[in-house]
């Protein structure tokens, strides 16, 4: 029986969930020395002098490290294949500092105390610098965040000088002229927010030398291959001799894309010879790590009176902070995710700059530049179909992508897409007929509808390349080799019903071996919504291999052509003869053969086929008071064939929540000088269970020709549509929109009195 579309239970989730799994800090030794980091004050200021004696002295101190004590290789801490697309505009230390809580000195102890108190000894003098923290006034600005020439891998447009990280310039068909024909021209400007990823666990590596003098680095990373190359580099010693483990992990949704503590324990460990860890506290873990871009983004779009949609022009600019990991990729996102949603297009454009700050770096964040532009655009289409007076439905049906299209802008062709019935879904699920726009309840509330479309993509075209190994063991069971990182989300188990699919067994005779650099073969790791796509292509190929090879030994011994035998997962059969898996198991393993049967295939995609969503939110809005209520949020998905029900449905609520957090509640905010004023969840608001409603998640399934069972993905397409769904909600019920996220009541109050 197949178990592709089975709401398969996670293989680990009832030990997850009595507590059994071990994470990093499980992992740590007694005697590993504590690390901990000293940290810039200031957002902006080069450091005179160091002076570390008295920290030395501290009893219980190992060693105390400075920039004078570091290797000098620049380098880039994204998880991006090489060679990455981010700049390489880091040291493990510098004598600059570049935001508030950058990096000035790293201290080992035998405790947390006493590495504390060495803290407190080391004595910095800084030279104060004017520091730019408004990302509108980057460009050009006096202050020069870089100020020496860095390495590029690819030309991605950066003007160092003028703090521009990334120029970005995509244009096809005549904008202006398509402009000038069009009936109807909306625009507006919006400002999307950084927003934390907010993760349980908290970031965290423990390392040691093994008895080959080998460096082993435990980790909570999303990206264990490229974090061996980050160490590498960074460190100046071969990858051979680095060893990259991931265990359990506690959340990462794009956080953990980028390497923020590996290097720093590695370091003590190189230096020391000893254990050592070193895990961010909470205060840390928002302060000094990555989050979301913040962006300004101005839409212009051009229709026809009757509703087609002829142009859309993105002018946009991103904030990267003090350093440009992820930057122009995330930033590309922004007009490759949403512009192909409407296919009756004349001409398209997308184009702005990314910018350095004096701001903690920005990363990678699940949604990954999609979520802003999807909030810009969609947000622009409702008010176009506002300006029309459509019904944003049937604005959407009248120009959306269909199967079988080339997207007109970049080209993209779609061989898997239902939107179509995605929003006719969605609309009879939400009661949208009845409820469009608005009903006002009398009591001073209005209880109101929105809707948004998303698309994202599956993987990195042609340049991610994930490799899976299966073999058969001598018990006539299988482990299942793999590189990609389970977050939480379920991937091995995925993978491993696949495996059982085309192996024809049972869940129980797949064991998932993954992410030990040393053990699996290669995998870029959990990110760009790769790992059912990519990785799970690369398991049905090995896997599919390994069966290939039982039958074709089976015959053999059953003296047979290859053609005329069957294998149903347990037997190779042909007519009245029979040879078991058992038997063939400990034949080429321990038997006379001794030439085990494997399985192993790599695979990388020329395509990325995008996912999509229909979201619908019902709302209800106080009119005194600009406080929005999420009444029920619906989601149907086009994610291909759907793998694990049960699990892709956990995975849309959940990136819903994000959602509704970046739209209602979420902001990393800074004061004036540079310093983050939301670095505890005391003053950063993520959503409780009371604070996102009814949520209610439905397929469409199509067939993606490229996927494997014809799957797509479905990790991060699910945290788009809040944002620009819930905005017009509040729209159709009080008739303001608020442009800046997140949409407070106080930002909607302002907006309804005219203040």
């Amino acid at each position: 029986m197949s178990l592709i579309g089975k709401s398969v239970p996670k293989t680990d989730g009832l030990a997850i969930a009595t507590g059994k799994p071990v994470y990093t800090d499980d992992l740590s030794s007694k005697d590993a020395l504590i690390v901990k980091i000293l940290r810039s004050p200031y957002a902006n200021a080069k450091i005179k002098n160091i002076d570390t004696k008295i920290a030395l002295l501290v009893p219980g101190v190992e060693c105390v490290l400075t920039y004078k004590d570091v290797p000098g290789t620049r380098f880039t801490l994204a998880g991006q294949s090489y060679p990455e697309p981010s700049p390489y505009d880091r040291l493990i230390l510098e004598d600059r500092v570049r935001y508030v809580g950058d990096e000035v000195a790293i201290v080992a102890a035998i405790d947390e105390k006493s590495a504390n108190k060495a803290l407190k000894m080391i004595k910095v003098e800084y030279e104060v610098l004017d520091a730019v923290i408004d990302f509108e006034t980057a460009i050009d600005n006096k202050v020069i965040v870089h100020e020496e020439e860095r390495h590029c891998n690819f030309d991605i447009g950066m003007q160092r000088e003028r703090n521009i990280v990334s120029t970005h310039k995509y244009e096809k068909g005549n904008i202006e002229e398509v402009m000038k024909s069009c009936d109807v021209v909306v625009e507006e400007t919006y400002y999307t927010q950084a927003q934390a990823q907010a993760m349980m666990e908290t970031y965290r590596a423990y390392n040691y030398l093994d008895h080959m003098g080998r460096l082993v680095v435990v980790s909570s990373t999303q990206i264990p291959f490229h974090v061996r190359r980050h160490l590498s580099r960074a460190l100046n010693m071969p990858s051979s001799k680095i060893r990259v483990i991931k265990p359990r992990i506690g959340g990462g949704f794009g956080g953990k894309q980028t390497a923020c503590v590996e290097i720093f324990s590695a370091l003590v460990t190189l230096k020391t010879k000893k254990p050592a860890k070193l895990i961010y506290d909470r205060h840390e873990t928002f302060n000094c790590s990555n989050s979301r871009h913040a962006m300004k983004l101005n839409v212009k779009i051009g229709a026809t009176k009757d509703g087609v949609i002829k142009v859309i022009d993105i002018d946009a600019l991103s904030d990267t902070g003090a350093y440009g990991e992820h930057a122009s990729t995330t930033f590309g996102l922004v007009g490759e995710k949403t512009m192909p949603l409407y296919n009756k297009l004349e001409a398209s454009r997308f184009k702005g700059y990314v910018v350095y700050t004096n701001k903690m770096p920005a990363g990678a964040f699940r949604g990954y530049g999609a979520t802003q532009g999807c909030f810009a655009v969609e947000s622009t289409v409702n008010m176009l179909a506002n300006k029309l007076n459509m019904d944003p439905t049937e604005l959407r049906l009248k120009n959306i992508v269909k199967e079988g299209e080339t997207a007109f802008a970049y080209n993209k062709a779609i061989n898997s897409v239902d939107l179509e019935a995605c929003i006719k879904k969605g609309k009879k699920m939400i009661g949208w007929n009845e409820k469009y726009p608005s009903k006002d309840l009398k009591n001073g509330k209005v209880r109101s509808v929105g809707m948004a479309l998303t698309m994202q993509g599956s993987g990195i075209a042609n340049i991610d390349t994930s490799s899976v190994e299966v073999k058969l063991n001598d018990d006539g069971n299988y482990t299942l080799y793999v590189g990609s990182t389970d977050m939480g989300t379920g991937s091995d188990t995925i993978l491993a019903q696949m495996a059982c699919d085309i192996l024809e067994v049972s869940m129980d005779k797949i064991t998932v071996v993954s992410a030990d650099t040393d053990i699996v073969p290669y995998d870029p790791g959990s990110y760009a919504s790769s790992t059912t796509y990519v990785t799970g292509m690369a398991v049905v190929k090995a896997c599919q291999q390994l069966r290939d090879k039982i039958i074709t030994v089976g015959a053999e011994k059953l003296e047979v052509e290859k053609e005329f035998v069957e294998f149903d997962g347990d037997k190779v059969v042909c007519q009245d003869k029979s040879i078991s898996v058992f038997e063939i198991s400990t034949d080429f393993t321990v038997g006379p053969n001794k030439n085990q049967l494997i399985g192993f295939a790599s695979h990388g995609s020329p395509v990325s086929p995008p996912p999509f969503i229909a979201g619908f939110v019902e709302t209800e809005t106080d009119k005194e008071t600009g406080n929005v209520e999420i009444i029920d949020y619906v989601a149907v998905v086009d994610c291909g064939t759907v793998i694990n029900k049960n699990l892709a449905t956990i995975q849309t609520e959940g990136g819903i929540v994000q959602g509704i957090g970046l739209a209602l509640f979420e902001e990393v905010r800074y004061t004036e000088n540079g310093q983050m004023d939301t670095n505890t969840f005391m003053q950063y608001k993520i959503p409780a269970r009371c604070d996102v409603g009814k949520i209610r998640v439905d397929f469409v399934e199509t067939h993606e020709p490229t996927g494997p069972f014809g799957a797509k993905s479905i990790g991060e397409v699910v945290v788009n549509s809040p944002a620009p769904a819930i905005q017009d909600a509040i729209y159709n019920a009080v008739g303001v929109r608020v442009n800046k996220l997140p949409i407070t009541p106080e930002k909607t109050f302002m907006k309804m009195n005219n203040m």
